[in-house]
């Protein structure tokens, strides 16, 4: 996936400005507990209008300014993202317009369509997440932690519990998980083979009588597709519920333990308040950071996906200062022409020469497999020869 992130670099200033817009965001977050802890044990408890109207100021304040990031923030990582899909789509569709025949041929059209639309999808996606999220994610829940520690390291221990657990349960989870997402795009490459084969070959089909037959292949790739979700969706639903638990379960014991310590007077009731608002920020980073990692799997297969169609060098390449023709319109030479198609044992052509002049009739006679569509197909430069020229009005196919 890295190697899809060199289409950032048009990008960098607005990733930066993703960046910072996070941290700020983050910052005036994390701030927001310690204030309701001084508005509560410096204005409430000891009723303090004045307190109350300044420290409620800055509560509305910081908010503000955290809103104010996220919106923006979110606006720009769309931005972003939906520039980066768009170059990486381009770049697909351009190298594959490069590819020879035999090229094209290692894909599928319908996985070719995938990978331009449903993968870059993918990764469209998780960068979202990973612009949006890390350094939210981490600072929330390591500031979290770090604050609660300075209010009251005893109540904050139960934090620190908590989060271990968690990890383990969201680990379970996802180790099962993992292999479906992985899974999931090869069963939407099948999909979408099937479909496009029932389509373009729509009058073959009816022609012979295949629609029930066709229809089946439709629903057994549909069915097997259908059900790889839902083992995902099912196993990942099973996070938040999770989450909702340890937060309550982790509320009961910071209030149970806090009420403890404020009854013999060691802890003041604003901290406790507190305690509680940085549970809920880091057990929602885990959480964040959880379902990040639950799209990521995806995506890399996805980028993976994509970097193999972006790394085939093409074939045929479109020369720097092409020649025109200067001599008669309609002759096609073949001059010792031979071909071998890549991983082939023996030629498909070897040693053709012929000339086709205009006007004539020139009719290529041979058994199946004996090469007259290959030999049709240097023409047009579907192919490369490997030896020998192919030439049109007395100029090479490949100048």
């Amino acid at each position: 996936m890295l190697k899809l992130f060199a289409f950032l670099r048009p990008f960098r200033g607005s990733v930066a400005l993703v960046l910072a817009l996070a941290l700020a965001q983050s910052l005036a977050s994390l701030y927001l507990p310690r204030l309701m802890a001084d508005i509560v044990d410096h204005g409430i408890v000891p009723d303090d209008r004045r307190q109350i109207m300044i420290y409620g100021a800055l509560m509305l304040l910081m908010a503000l300014v955290s809103t104010a990031a996220s919106v923006s923030s979110a606006y720009f990582s769309a931005k972003v993202a939906s520039g980066f899909g768009r170059d990486v789509r381009n770049r697909i569709f351009d190298r594959v317009a490069h590819f020879s025949v035999h090229q094209f041929d290692r894909f599928s059209t319908a996985s070719l369509i995938t990978r331009t639309t449903n993968d870059t999808t993918q990764v469209q996606q998780v960068l979202i997440m990973l612009m949006t999220m890390v350094i939210t994610a981490p600072m929330m829940a390591i500031g979290g932690i770090v604050l609660s520690l300075s209010q009251d390291a005893r109540l904050a221990r139960v934090l620190i519990a908590v989060i271990p657990i968690m990890a383990i349960v969201f680990f379970l989870i996802m180790r099962k998980a993992v292999p479906l997402f992985q899974q999931m795009q090869v069963k939407i490459d099948r999909l979408n083979l099937v479909l496009d084969e029932g389509l373009t070959g729509v009058r073959v089909i009816r022609a012979f009588d295949r629609n029930a037959h066709e229809s089946r292949r439709f629903d057994a790739a549909n069915r097997d597709l259908t059900d790889n979700a839902i083992a995902v969706n099912r196993l990942v639903s099973m996070l938040m519920p999770a989450m909702f638990m340890m937060m309550n379960l982790t509320a009961v014991a910071i209030i149970w333990f806090g009420a403890i310590r404020i009854d013999t007077g060691q802890l003041h009731v604003g901290t406790m308040m507190s305690t509680l608002q940085y549970a809920v920020q880091i057990l929602f980073s885990v959480f964040m950071v959880t379902a990040m990692f639950v799209t990521l799997p995806r995506a890399a297969a996805s980028a993976e996906r994509i970097n193999a169609v972006l790394d085939v060098i093409p074939d045929v390449n479109d020369p720097a200062n092409p020649h025109t023709a200067s001599g008669a319109r309609g002759r096609v030479e073949f001059d010792n022409v031979t071909f071998q198609y890549p991983g082939a044992e023996e030629p498909a052509l070897s040693g053709v020469s012929f000339i086709a002049n205009p006007g004539e009739r020139t009719a290529i006679i041979g058994g199946t497999g004996s090469g007259k569509s290959t030999l049709a197909g240097l023409i047009p430069r579907f192919y490369d020869v490997n030896g020998g020229r192919v030439l049109v009005d007395g100029v090479d196919v490949r100048e």
